[in-house]
């Protein structure tokens, strides 16, 4: 099925501003954490609970956002935009850490309505059959945002200051990803009937038990991936590896998140929808297992490049999960109620895995808890 006319061009520019958007609304702030915190005499453990915040705030928003992705996406994409322009203006200017925790908030709700949520409800709409390609384009821009943005944000923050930072990214925001939505992002979707646009049809998928166990599929995967490798550097350092060899642990597991999105292109079309989660499901079990009882440089390492490409690998096979098993038509809608609790057990992660390890006695007999979580989440996946 061939996309609509010029869709090479617009698809070019979604995923040129998704790198922007990621880039600014998320990676940036990671980043100017510890310069955020040194310059206000902020606790540091209370600005990523800001951040946190934040996350939780893009899962609760998800819901609505999906909804209204499906009926006016164009809109939609344009104000979440501005939202998060206006959000780090905020941010930027804020007296208190409670006036920079609810500047974060605004930011988080504008991250559900311009990353990948939101391109991914575009791009099923757009290109229905033929989404995958798309869908792997998107995403893998994506995975440039951290490698441009970082060392960007790094070297304003050192340049100017934090504030002057945010305002700079604002303006970015405006000037690169707004315009791009405004032009170029459909102002709705000519195949919906009226019946699907008002959501009847997600109504009644949302009252089947099967949506809800595929959801909790998807969520426990997410948080059990995203509790290990999240935890690399504290779990690396665990293991005898001094921090910068630790922190190349990381930064390896992000890179194996593009080669799982590559490899996502040779799951077969015709393939059962359960099979790609499930197959997840028991990959990923095995390699935190593995990645729990590495131990030396090259086998952590090693392990961390693939349990990064299951994660990766995992964020496209969720963003196919609706429209695979019950169509494009009300794909905002329904994906948006998929991701809020994904979103939102990935924001927590990283505490709870902390939480867990010091509970268990250490981040090895997590990583194993954590294989058993993430078993399950592809068990529940079979034939749903």
């Amino acid at each position: 099925m061939e996309g609509p006319p010029r869709s090479g061009a617009r698809l070019t520019a979604l995923a040129f501003a998704q790198i922007v958007a990621w880039g600014v609304l998320y990676y940036a702030v990671l980043v100017a954490a510890p310069a955020i915190a040194a310059d206000t005499g902020w606790n540091e453990e209370a600005v990523f609970v800001a951040i946190t915040l934040g996350l939780l705030a893009s899962a609760v928003c998800a819901i609505p956002v999906g909804h209204w992705l499906d009926r006016h996406p164009r809109r939609t994409m344009v104000i979440g935009a501005l939202m998060g322009a206006v959000a780090l203006i905020a941010a930027a200017a804020a007296p208190t850490i409670q006036v920079f925790a609810a500047a974060w908030i605004v930011c988080g709700a504008a991250q559900s309505a311009v990353l990948y949520q939101a391109a991914f409800t575009v791009i099923t709409h757009r290109y229905r059959s033929a989404r995958r390609g798309p869908l792997t384009l998107v995403t893998l821009a994506g995975g440039l945002a951290s490698t441009i943005f970082a060392p960007l944000t790094g070297w304003l923050v050192v340049e100017s200051d934090w504030r002057a930072t945010f305002v700079i990214l604002a303006g970015i925001l405006i000037l690169v990803p707004l315009p791009t939505y405004a032009l170029t992002v459909e102002r709705g979707w000519h195949h919906l009937d009226a019946r699907a646009a008002g959501n009847g049809g997600a109504a009644r998928v949302l009252r089947t038990p099967r949506f809800w166990i595929v959801a909790g599929s998807f969520a426990l995967m997410s948080f059990s991936l995203h509790a290990v490798t999240l935890s690399a550097v504290p779990a690396s350092v665990e293991k005898g590896l001094d921090l910068q060899t630790a922190a190349w642990v990381l930064g390896v597991i992000g890179a194996g998140q593009v080669l799982g999105r590559l490899v996502y292109l040779a799951i077969p079309h015709t393939a059962a929808p359960w099979i790609a989660p499930a197959s997840v499901g028991a990959l990923g079990a095995a390699a935190l297992t593995t990645y729990g009882i590495a131990s030396g440089p090259a086998l952590i390492i090693a392990t961390g490049v693939v349990a990064g490409a299951i994660r990766g690998a995992l964020t496209l096979i969720q963003a196919s999960a609706v429209a695979d098993r019950w169509g494009p038509e009300s794909y905002g809608t329904l994906n948006g109620v998929l991701a809020a609790p994904v979103t939102a057990v990935a924001a927590l992660a990283p505490g709870a895995a902390a939480l867990l390890a010091e509970s268990l006695g250490s981040y090895r007999w997590m990583a194993l808890a954590m294989a058993v979580v993430c078993l399950l989440g592809g068990v529940l996946a079979i034939r749903r």
